[in-house]
């Protein structure tokens, strides 16, 4: 077994800045190949506070709180503008990192923690699926509208 520091949120085993316990192979092979995690050391105690703390800041506290954030997001839709052709296609693609902007001060919301089923291209509106806590989903309506 090979002890690993998360340096990001792995579904199924944990998030940044967890201490935890892999078979050697899902560690070499896997999560530290692709920069998930680091091998763990004495030394790295600082660097797993660091994590910890800057998650506690960007994460809703508690459960109450996200379930009113989730509300809402949800009574009201989020506009993200985007250059777009004259039939309606984007130029690029509506990101996770576009919705956590135009959500914005309605809800602290992490980028990562946006899942978009299939990539928005179009105008139009699209249902988009937002972690607030572990316990809390939000579906969010994001409507697409052509900039200006």
């Amino acid at each position: 077994m090979a002890k690993l520091i998360l340096t990001h949120e792995v579904s199924g085993l944990g998030v940044a800045g967890d201490v935890v316990d892999v078979k050697d192979g899902y560690a070499r092979n896997y999560l530290v190949p692709r920069k998930l995690a680091t091998p763990w050391s004495a030394g790295a105690e600082k660097q797993i506070e660091a994590m910890r703390k800057s998650r506690r800041e960007k994460e809703i506290a508690s459960v109450e709180e996200a379930q009113a954030a989730r509300d809402s997001l949800q009574a009201n839709p989020v506009k993200v503008s985007a250059k777009a052709g004259d039939s309606g296609r984007l130029f690029g693609a509506i990101t996770p990192a576009d919705i956590a902007e135009a959500i914005g001060d309605r809800a602290k919301v992490d980028k990562r923690r946006i899942h978009i089923a299939q990539p928005i291209k179009a105008l139009g509106s699209y249902d988009v699926k937002v972690s607030l806590h572990d316990d809390v989903t939000a579906t969010v309506a994001v409507q697409v509208v052509a900039a200006k």
